[in-house]
């Protein structure tokens, strides 16, 4: 189900969009770019928020690639006391 016009601006007024919020957005403002019949300067407009819905769904999309990163990069709690009780070979 589509949102109306009151809905998008009262969920962009309530504070940050989240990713599902912007993406479903950027969904709709794209499907009305596509359909045609508004003014240019509805266009532009379509345009212009589609760039900054683009944009926050981007800073989500890197926020979680960071957060997948770090906790694939960390050892596990298990490893970390194996690594701590094995004999240094080298020492």
């Amino acid at each position: 189900m589509a949102k109306t016009d009151t809905e998008t601006s009262a969920a962009t007024a309530g504070g940050p969009l989240g990713y599902e919020q912007a993406r479903d957005e950027l969904i709709e403002v794209v499907r009305r770019l596509e359909t045609g019949g508004t003014t240019l300067e509805e266009s532009l407009a379509l345009w212009e928020r589609g760039e900054e819905l683009a944009k926050v769904c981007r800073r989500w999309l890197e926020g979680a690639r960071a957060r997948l990163d770090a906790s694939l990069s960390a050892p596990e709690p298990d490893e970390a006391r194996q690594s701590a009780a094995e004999p240094n070979p080298e020492a």
